[in-house]
Formats: C-alpha cells, sequence, structure tokens
C-alpha cells in the first residue's frame, strides 16, 4: 500500500480482508450500514454487515452482474445482462422487471436522485475474442423509457453520479479515462469531456468522495487510484492480486479483488481468489 498524498496516507491502517474464497467479485456498493457486492461466478449479490455477517440477497445468473442503490429508494437494482433486463428487487425479495433494455451484453450501473437509471452497454463479445466495437450508455428514465445517450465508448466500464446529480463519470477502460457528462432532468447526456487522463490506468469500478475526487480499481495494475478531476494522482493502494471495483462507506474503503486470469480464459479469475478488501482513507464517501 502506497500513497502520494502523505498526510492522507498517515490515516490509513492496515488492509483488512472481510471476505475471502470468492470467485469474480464486482460491483460494491455502500447501503444502510451494509456493503452489498455481486459473485458473479457464483450469480448472487451478498449483503454483508458490520459484524462480519453475510447473506445472499438475490440469485441472478448474469455475467456481467452489476447492481445500484437509487438515491431514497430502498430497491436495490439488478443488471440482468444475458437477458437484457433491468431488474428490481422487492422488500419481500422478488424481482420484477424495472426496464427492457433489449439485447445482451450491459455491464455497469448508476442512479441519480430524480430516477433516471444509467446502464451501459459492450458492443462486442469479450469472453469469445470478438474484436473489439466502442460501446455506448443508455438511460432507463423514470417513466419507463429505455435510449442511448452517449455512444463511441471503447470499453464502458464502472460508472457514479457526482452528489449534485449534475454529472456521470463513465470508465473507459481502453482508453485510460474517465468520462465526464452533464445530466439533463430527464437524464440526457451533454457536453461530454475528459474528467481525467489516467496514463496508464486502466480503470474498472469506481466510485467518487466527499471531495469530488475519484477511486478507480486497475485490475492489470494490482491497485486503486484516488485522482481528482483533471487526472492528478492523490493516493495510490497496492493490492497483490486484480482491484475489479471499491466503494466508499464512511472513510473506509471497500475493494472487491481476485487473480485474474484474462477475459478469454475458462475460469477468468483463480478459482477461490476472490477477495472483499478494507483500507481506511483519509477523505470519506460522499
Amino acid at each position: 500500500m502506497s500513497g502520494q498524498n502523505p498526510d492522507e496516507a498517515k490515516g490509513w491502517d492496515a488492509m483488512r480482508v472481510l471476505m475471502d474464497g470468492l470467485g469474480l467479485v464486482e460491483s460494491p456498493r455502500w447501503h444502510d450500514g451494509r456493503l452489498y457486492f455481486a459473485d458473479w461466478t457464483a450469480g448472487e449479490v451478498i449483503a454483508l454487515g458490520g459484524d462480519g455477517a453475510s447473506e445472499v440477497f438475490a440469485r441472478v445468473p448474469s455475467l456481467p452482474l452489476c447492481i445500484a442503490w437509487p438515491p431514497g429508494d430502498g430497491r436495490l437494482l439488478i443488471v440482468d445482462s444475458p437477458n437484457g433486463r433491468l431488474l428490481r428487487r422487492e422488500p419481500g425479495g422478488q424481482l420484477v422487471t424495472r426496464a427492457e433494455l433489449g439485447q445482451p451484453g450491459w455491464n455497469d450501473i448508476a442512479a441519480d436522485h430524480r430516477g433516471n437509471v444509467f446502464v451501459n452497454r459492450v458492443d462486442f463479445d469479450v469472453m469469445r475474442g470478438a474484436e473489439a466495437r466502442p460501446g455506448a450508455v443508455f438511460v432507463a428514465a423514470a417513466d419507463g423509457s429505455v435510449r442511448q445517450e452517449a455512444d463511441d465508448i471503447a470499453f464502458p466500464n464502472g460508472m457514479a453520479v457526482t452528489a449534485d446529480g449534475a454529472t456521470l463519470v463513465v470508465a473507459d477502460s481502453y482508453r485510460h479515462h474517465l468520462l465526464g457528462f452533464d445530466i439533463g432532468a430527464d437524464g440526457g447526456l451533454s457536453n461530454r469531456r475528459v474528467w481525467a487522463d489516467l496514463g496508464d490506468g486502466v480503470p474498472d469500478g469506481i466510485c467518487l468522495d466527499a471531495e469530488g475526487a475519484a477511486w478507480y480499481a486497475d485490475v492489470p495494475h494490482r491497485r486503486c487510484v484516488r485522482v481528482a478531476e483533471g487526472g492528478r494522482v492523490l493516493a495510490s493502494v497496492e493490492l497483490d492480486r486484480g482491484a475489479f471495483a471499491c466503494a466508499l462507506g464512511g472513510s473506509t474503503l471497500f475493494i472487491t479483488a481476485a487473480i485474474w486470469n484474462g477475459m478469454t480464459e475458462a475460469e477468468m479469475v483463480a478459482p477461490g481468489s476472490g477477495r472483499v478488501l478494507a483500507v481506511e482513507v483519509g477523505v470519506p464517501g460522499r
């Protein structure tokens, strides 16, 4: 573990392993005192409490399997990628269709306070080694409609909405950028720009903190990196395996990580190598 910001690094405790022996773990989200994340290998959404107790919160055999908690709504949203559906978990545990997305290939998800849900799509079969084609971001609006709002994203990955609901930040893994879009009242995206140039960074899952900086997980470089808008590196947490995604709960940075074998391998991560990690950082979540 290393930090470019000495003042922040002084506040870090030792990294903790909260869960081990998992598969390809992704999409961590902090909600109401618990960490929720997806084990893509098992097709499960798991809830992990501060006391270490865990439960399977939902089962959806989807790869990818990404989740989001809409602000002010106690119902989890789940992307069922192969079936092209946006699901909502009701309080009793049943899963209902929030929106029909259509064709497969859906990846990450983020939501704003207006009821707009953003879902991005990779437009080629990654696991079969198909030739790469740029993907897109769609919005599932509050009225139930689904429409494309951004295109030409080489490999759309993690997404997050700023605290004021004004900006959607999207990771483009292949172009080593975080992109920014202004969000309209109806979920329309405009004013596309490079929010942060990451140099050789390969962003996967992302989260934003209370100072407006972004943490991004980086699988090939085995790290999570905190960057300011523009790309200045503020801190870095080094791992012994690929970092797939991250989330902030208070001043705790939660990281999902596993030993990466490769996208086209039968086992994309080493079986049982998935972990949920935690480290204390200097700036809390937003």
